[in-house]
Parts: structure tokens; C-alpha cells; sequence
């Protein structure tokens, strides 16, 4: 059975979110809130834990568009190529934010993202997946909770949300209603932002 912890994101609880990091260093899925939806998260470094997203979102890991959370711009490099002062500035402009910038890959990519070509990066406007970053040491993988309702398209009540993942996850962080509107997926591969899917933010 999931935990469910009542984190506050205006003071977030430093034991709560250390349990959190707890977990996530042992292979566990959370869910958490961020500036936009609710969403899933392990550790980017844990194959099985990837493993086991993928399982629960129903895809094959290698076919899997991850998000990969960060506190800050800092992780940049971990996992792309150089990309243009110009692309730093617009993306230091829109981050943190309700954004997830398609950028190019690496070949320094964590072994369940191996030979993905371009990767997802989300730096979320909200103190609880920053905390959970920064405490952990390394980014996150991620991607949003759906709805089964394609009118609802995104579940914002925590306690349903840990209610249907129940078995599914280890940790759910409650910190109130989540929004109902994704991040708007920018791609910048080609040096130029090409919105992809408009969501909350706006370019």
C-alpha cells in the first residue's frame, strides 16, 4: 500500500521529504504535485524502478519519453549536448516554469534512456520536486498522471490519485489539488522553440 504524506508546499517538512529521497534511493515510485499536474517519479539511475513506470504507463521502457526533472539548469549538461547561448538564455527566461524543453541528447544518458536521441527537461515552479532534486542529489524521472476520463484528462484530487495507484507506488505526497493543465512541450532541437503541445505556459 502507498503512503500518502501531507507536505506543505509553502514549508515543506524536511523528515517527510527526506523519507521521500528514502525511498526513492531504495527503488521506489512517488507521486508528486508540481506547477502543473500530479506526477509519477523514481530515480532516474534505477533501472528497475524505471522499469516499473513504464509498466504502469503501459509502454515498453526503450519506448519511453520520460521527463527528466530538475531543481535548476545546473544538470544541463549531465544529459545534453552544448546548446547555443541564446538557447541558455531563453531557457534560463522560461525555467522554473510550466514548461518541458525537448532539447538533444547526450551519449551520457542513464542506461533507461540509452540511445534516445533528443530528452524532456522539466525544472517545475513548485518547492516540493525542487526539494526532492536537490535533496536527492540528481534529477528524477517523470511523466504525468492521466485520467481514465479523457474529458478530465488529468487527475487533480490527491486522495483519488493515491486511492487508483495504490499498489502501484510507494510514496503519494499530497499537497492539496493539483492543476488540470500539463506543461506546454517546447522543442528546441533545431535552436528555434517549436511548440509541440500547448499547455499551461506560455511562450
Amino acid at each position: 500500500m502507498a503512503k500518502i504524506l501531507k507536505i506543505y508546499p509553502d514549508n515543506p517538512q524536511e523528515n517527510l521529504i527526506n523519507e521521500v529521497i528514502k525511498s526513492l534511493n531504495n527503488g521506489g515510485l512517488i507521486i508528486y504535485p508540481s506547477d502543473t499536474v500530479y506526477a509519477l517519479g523514481c530515480n532516474i539511475f534505477d533501472i528497475k524502478a524505471m522499469e516499473k513506470l513504464a509498466q504502469i504507463k503501459k509502454q515498453k521502457l526503450e519506448k519511453s519519453k520520460f521527463s527528466i526533472i530538475c531543481n535548476d539548469l545546473s544538470h544541463l549538461s549531465d544529459f545534453t549536448r552544448p546548446i547555443d547561448t541564446s538557447v541558455f538564455r531563453f531557457l534560463k527566461s522560461h525555467l522554473p516554469g510550466p514548461f518541458t524543453f525537448i532539447l538533444e541528447a547526450n551519449k551520457s544518458l542513464p542506461l533507461a534512456y540509452k540511445n534516445h536521441k533528443t530528452i524532456g527537461i522539466r525544472v517545475p515552479d513548485h518547492s516540493i520536486p525542487q526539494l526532492i532534486v536537490e535533496k536527492l542529489g540528481h534529477p528524477i524521472a517523470s511523466t504525468s498522471i492521466k485520467d481514465d476520463d479523457e474529458i478530465i484528462e488529468y487527475s487533480t484530487d490527491p486522495e483519488l490519485i493515491a486511492e487508483k495507484y495504490d499498489h502501484l507506488v510507494d510514496i503519494v505526497i499530497d499537497s492539496g489539488y493539483g492543476d488540470n493543465i500539463a506543461s506546454t512541450i517546447v522543442d528546441l532541437t533545431s535552436g528555434e522553440p517549436e511548440i509541440i503541445r500547448q499547455g499551461k505556459g506560455e511562450i
